[in-house]
């Protein structure tokens, strides 16, 4: 279901929130890909049987679409900012 072409996607927790040192986000990864749907199967793929939500970015600027990686970058930082930590995999239960 990833749309083709380059773009971003997010990648989340299907319930709850992860506690991070400033607060609480479900949100665990963030990627940009030239290929989207080749990178979001080898994600899948990596994180078989993990109760995640894939969202990806269709709302993104020209520029953004220009430097999907570098939008990526800038979000994660403001991620970092807001809660403390880059965003991250919960433990393997």
């Amino acid at each position: 279901m990833a749309p083709a072409g380059a773009g971003a996607f997010q990648v989340r927790v299907a319930t709850g929130l992860l506690a991070y040192p400033r607060g609480k986000s479900a949100m665990v990864h963030y990627a940009a890909a030239a290929d989207m749907p080749q990178a979001v199967a080898a994600f899948a793929a990596a994180h078989r049987d993990r109760p995640w939500l894939v969202r990806f970015a269709i709302n993104m600027t020209a520029a953004e679409r220009r430097d999907p990686e570098a939008a990526m970058a800038a979000l994660v930082a403001r991620f970092q900012a807001r809660f403390g930590a880059p965003p991250g995999f919960p433990e393997t239960p």
